[in-house]
């Protein structure tokens, strides 16, 4: 069993390396606090299940954000088929009130949903490069994850940080 404790070995660098930001993209992918857990599950199941194929073509980065954005992507695409959406439990607005300057953490937490919700409403190759935009990767290696040009990406960075910032600026109507 030597090639699983490999793959096994493998999996757990990659996941203590990109574990917080495979959690920051399923946050942006979906809202509700259960579901994004169970997204979250997802991702490292098939990140998992995916290391006996990685063959090092491109970085374990770009592998590992590949793999997380295909999983986010068909989550949104199975939960939009269901319409499957919950309103807010009495625990979820319980949590919400908690910490040291309420006013402060309420209005952090507001002005980080606004943003959340208006990039899950971008289409789903939009909202991956945002998502890798945000998680600081530079043009070439969100060209690696996505198959774009690292131009093309550029140009989709910019046009759509300036939608983001005018929608945000509007209200947040997505």
């Amino acid at each position: 069993m030597a090639g699983g404790d490999d793959q096994e070995q493998r999996y757990v660098a990659v996941a203590a390396e990109f574990g917080p930001a495979m959690e920051r993209l399923a946050g942006a992918y979906e809202a509700d606090p259960d579901l994004r857990c169970d997204l979250v599950q997802e991702i490292h199941l098939a990140l998992w299940r995916s290391l006996d194929r990685f063959d090092g073509r491109c970085s374990v980065r770009t592998w590992t954000y590949r793999v997380a954005h295909n999983v986010a992507t068909s989550h949104v695409l199975k939960r939009k088929r269901r319409r499957i959406d919950r309103l807010a439990s009495l625990e979820d607005v319980a949590e919400a009130a908690d910490g040291d300057d309420p006013e402060a953490t309420v209005g952090e937490r507001q002005v980080m949903e606004r943003l959340m919700v208006l990039i899950r409403a971008l289409k789903p190759a939009d909202r991956q490069v945002m998502l890798l935009y945000l998680e600081d990767l530079d043009a070439a290696a969100i060209s690696e994850v996505t198959g774009l040009s690292s131009g093309a990406v550029a140009v989709k960075i910019h046009r759509l940080k300036s939608i983001l910032a005018r929608r945000f600026h509007q209200g947040g109507a997505p």
